[in-house]
């Protein structure tokens, strides 16, 4: 079991935290202190096959004795997220850690893939990042706490992705963003990463999409570690950085990942491989 820092005081904004990955990562932070901002597009799950709200996770964060307030938001509208940036500093008094973490997928060939999927895929993953980082960017230079831009994206190591093109482009889009303000903002001591599982994580889009079988899976609570061991860190000093999940678990003495797995047996890095072909683990 790792260790959880102390973030008593802290606040973080994170994007698509109705279930899955941004789900656990707000339980996660909360658990250790943290005060969550919770927002999405889902405040009805009455009418829908898929449990999960933006207020639903604020209550269960707040069942953790933190500050909690939800959001809907479209990251894809300018006027929108500078709004939710806004309300949130309001409600909040200060916002110090920005997770990118909502996104849209379709897994086609460029033949099969209709223009407005692409379209969409771009306007939330890349414009939504880009969005929502620059709505902080002035709040954070003057946050007494760490201050962190962090987003749930791949490293950019590939130059192609046969039958996934548009929905790779744009998962490194999200990274191109981050990682380029890293040095924007070098004088700034606001710490701009990415963060990526080594292996496919359990979620709605995973079995959606028939990305492999449960053996080729991890919990999403194995993402949700990889941002609190982040946290842990000096954000002057660790920057600029696409990380994935497994190595940064590495560093913090994690030797035995099998309580992330969803059936035993250790999974292959089939995420990892999605994006570098010539990924191999230390």
């Amino acid at each position: 079991m790792l260790d959880k820092p102390d973030l008593s005081g802290q606040t973080a904004f994170i994007t698509g935290t109705t279930r899955g990955i941004g789900k656990a990562i707000a339980l996660d932070l909360a658990e250790a202190g943290c005060n969550i901002v919770s927002t999405g597009k889902t405040v009805d799950d009455s009418d829908s096959d898929l449990e999960g709200t933006i207020h639903k996770t604020a209550e269960e964060c707040a069942e953790k004795g933190v500050d909690t307030h939800a959001i809907q938001v479209n990251v894809r509208d300018a006027e929108n997220v500078q709004a939710a940036a806004e309300e949130a500093i309001e409600e909040m008094g200060e916002v110090n850690i920005v997770i990118n973490n909502a996104s849209a997928i379709q897994i086609q060939n460029v033949e099969d893939m209709p223009a407005n999927r692409f379209d969409l895929m771009n306007e939330v993953n890349v414009r939504g990042t880009y969005l929502t980082a620059r709505a902080f960017l002035d709040h954070l230079r003057d946050t007494e706490e760490d201050a962190w831009i962090l987003t749930n994206a791949p490293p950019v190591a590939m130059d192609r992705s046969p039958g996934k093109a548009a929905y790779s482009w744009s998962k490194m889009g999200m990274s191109f963003i981050t990682l380029s303000l890293a040095n924007e903002l070098g004088g700034d001591d606001i710490g701009c990463n990415s963060f990526w599982p080594v292996t496919a994580i359990d979620t709605r889009a995973t079995r959606y999409f028939g990305m492999g079988t449960e053996d080729d899976w991890r919990t999403p609570q194995i993402v949700a570690d990889t941002v609190t061991e982040i946290l842990k860190r000096d954000p002057a000093e660790f920057t600029g950085n696409a990380v994935y999940d497994e190595d940064i678990l590495r560093e913090a003495g994690v030797e035995d990942f099998s309580e992330y797995n969803l059936t035993e047996g250790d999974p292959g890095p089939t995420s990892a491989m999605m994006f570098d072909p010539d990924y191999e683990r230390p």
